[in-house]
């Protein structure tokens, strides 16, 4: 008897295969478009990154519930190239990559000394992630 796997909707979303393994017709720029305007935190990273779980952490012990997708290896350059051009900027991006209220906040650094600071729960809050 075959192990079954369980996969994130999230990582079905960005496959842009539906759960019958069936094409879906819109492509990654639209998913990728779609998933970091309709969650208040996104968080995208490689699929068992250690940095991407610290994020992650993070912003559940601050009581935010993270959309969290994880990248396969062989699609990790599309993803990045696009997700530089929503930020409309031109590489220089790296995994984890969060964006806050639909624009990029920056990866592991960025969120931790913002966290230090005492700045990361109001950007949260004002963001919608946060409601006390």
């Amino acid at each position: 008897m075959a192990a079954s796997t369980s996969r994130s909707p999230l990582r079905n979303f960005l496959d842009g295969a539906n759960n019958d393994g069936e094409l879906v017709t819109n492509g990654t720029e639209n998913s990728l478009t779609k998933l970091v305007v309709e969650n208040a935190v996104i968080v995208f990273g490689r699929r068992g990154c250690c940095m991407c779980h610290v994020v992650k952490r993070l912003l559940l012990g601050l009581g935010v519930n993270p959309a969290v997708c994880e990248v396969e290896e062989e699609k990790e350059e599309a993803v990045l190239n696009e997700l530089s051009r929503i930020n409309g900027e031109r590489g220089g991006i790296q995994f984890p990559v969060v964006f806050v209220g639909g624009k990029l906040f920056g990866g592991l650094d960025r969120v931790m000394s913002t966290h230090i600071s005492g700045e990361l729960v109001p950007i949260l809050k004002d963001a919608g992630a946060l409601w006390l």
